[in-house]
């Protein structure tokens, strides 16, 4: 599972024309599920999403989370965090869940954030979207559930 988090003032979603969510300050998170995720790898995904502590004390330094700013998520799903470029000009898809796994997970993805104290607001699966955002800093990170069990390099 692949996130690409993105501290922001606000974000938002239309899908079919209309808002479906919004947030204010928090992340914004594109979140994409690959062939052999699993509701483990969802949970421990969420629950450092959810822990991040990406926003600036009085200090200047990237001390507080979400829950001391009053900070929500707004999580969209992206498959094309699983696209494969390297052959060709057209990217290939292959590793990317398929819907039905995925869309369970994407909801697992969410269920924890929410359970861990932070509100989580939704994109629509597998619509196409319109993804609006301001991002702050800017402050970007890309997750990998793979990558969380592993320690950290010097």
């Amino acid at each position: 599972m692949k996130a690409v988090v993105q501290r922001v003032t606000e974000a938002s979603v239309d899908a079919e024309g209309r808002r479906v969510a919004a947030i204010g300050r928090g992340f914004l998170v594109l979140l994409g599920i690959g062939r052999g995720d699993d509701a483990a790898g969802a949970r421990r995904l969420a629950a450092k999403v959810a822990g991040l502590r990406l926003f600036e004390d009085a200090q200047g330094r990237m001390n507080l989370g979400l829950q001391e700013v009053g900070g929500a998520v707004l999580c969209v799903s992206q498959f094309t965090l699983y696209g494969d470029v390297r052959r060709g000009r057209r990217p290939s898809f292959a590793l990317a869940a398929e819907p039905g796994a995925a869309s369970a997970l994407y909801e697992a993805f969410c269920a924890e954030v929410a359970a861990q104290g932070v509100v989580c607001e939704r994109g629509v699966f597998g619509a196409h979207m319109a993804v609006r955002l301001c991002n702050e800093g800017p402050v970007t990170l890309v997750l990998d559930s793979q990558e969380l069990e592993q320690p950290r390099r010097p």
